[in-house]
């Protein structure tokens, strides 16, 4: 699982890249708007000198969903479901939407991606580069299991009274799709929603072109890409080790954790960049995918009709899905 959330965790390089690639050129013009939140930085881009209007509300839509679904924030619906496990705490009915489709990837996943990981991630800080005992992991990641939380109208309970829910792993693609469905409800079809890493796009640019987004070399410092993708009306989620991590002992140190084993995921991939219509989906199953390894992430993407996958290794080898070049362009650098 991506972790942690505080708001939601981050992707800063990944988000300058893209920046930068996505500039509109020529006569296209567009009007930008960017803020903090969810611990990162978010940027919003519309084709539409008009509509500064819908910038200012999808700023206000990020800070009332970093209100309701962050762990951090002790009056959130995230954090009074944790503070109350075995009762039924009402929540916003969004909040209710987001945790029942991510008990759907949980049991897609077969438990890879698990919302429960709360506690086990807490143990990770990368700002103090720590590592757990061996103990204290397995101890919190007894208490990982989605089975435990139950979704009833608008009401979420959490069975495990030391389990905690955390959403990191899901609520930006949840709140990009959001983000767009507004935008489109106002007549606005050309953009590009950029939230830390998390890039949806609108429509085409004006000029019928594409969005050119990049994907990071890994570890790369000042964001060099190692490719970038030709995207019209979809999403790009990538899950990377380098997007947080630590290094002590000469080893590596990431926020994807194996719920599994409780340790950082180690199984040869750097990244792994969905391509699908919903963020949600692409949010959920990056990690997913990562989780699953090469091989196994291959087989899954390929038994879907509706995502393609970008595979890149820990010795930046890039592997493609097989309907990857039925439907996208991409350049390699």
């Amino acid at each position: 699982m991506k972790q942690k959330f505080t708001l939601i965790g981050l992707a800063l390089p990944l988000f300058l890249l893209i920046s930068t690639l996505t500039a509109c050129g020529g006569k296209e013009e567009s009007i930008s708007k960017s803020g903090f939140y969810f611990d990162t930085v978010i940027h919003i881009t519309l084709y539409d000198k008009d509509a500064g209007y819908a910038l200012d509300h999808c700023m206000e839509m990020a800070e009332s969903y970093e209100q309701t679904l962050s762990d951090s924030l002790p009056d959130s619906d995230v954090s009074r479901i944790n503070a109350h496990p075995g009762q039924a705490v009402a929540v916003a009915p969004d909040t209710a939407e987001l945790i029942r489709l991510a008990l759907d990837y949980g049991a897609l996943s077969e438990g890879r991606f698990d919302i429960t990981i709360g506690r086990l991630a807490d143990l990770w800080s990368f700002e103090e580069e720590n590592i757990p005992s061996e103990e204290k992991i397995r101890a919190a990641l007894s208490h990982v299991d989605y089975r435990k939380v139950e979704v009833e109208g608008d009401t979420v309970t959490l069975h495990d009274k030391k389990s905690a829910i955390d959403l990191g792993g899901i609520a930006k693609g949840f709140i990009a799709d959001r983000m767009k469905e507004y935008l489109e409800s106002e007549g606005i079809r050309s953009g590009l929603i950029n939230l830390g890493g998390n890039v949806l796009t609108l429509g085409e640019k004006p000029s019928h072109s594409s969005y050119t987004i990049g994907i990071q070399k890994p570890f790369s410092e000042d964001g060099t890409p190692i490719l970038s993708i030709e995207l019209l009306d979809r999403s790009v989620v990538t899950s990377g080790t380098y997007q947080r991590y630590f290094k002590k002992d000469g080893r590596i140190y990431h926020h994807i954790i194996d719920t599994a084993t409780g340790f950082p995921c180690d199984n040869g991939l750097a990244s792994v960049s969905i391509l699908s219509d919903s963020s949600t989906e692409g949010d959920a199953l990056s990690t997913t995918v990562f989780l699953m390894g090469l091989e196994n992430g291959l087989r899954f993407v390929e038994s879907r009709e509706d995502i393609e996958a970008v595979f890149i290794t820990t010795e930046d080898e890039i592997v493609y899905s097989s309907g990857f070049k039925d439907h996208y362009r991409s350049k390699e650098y």
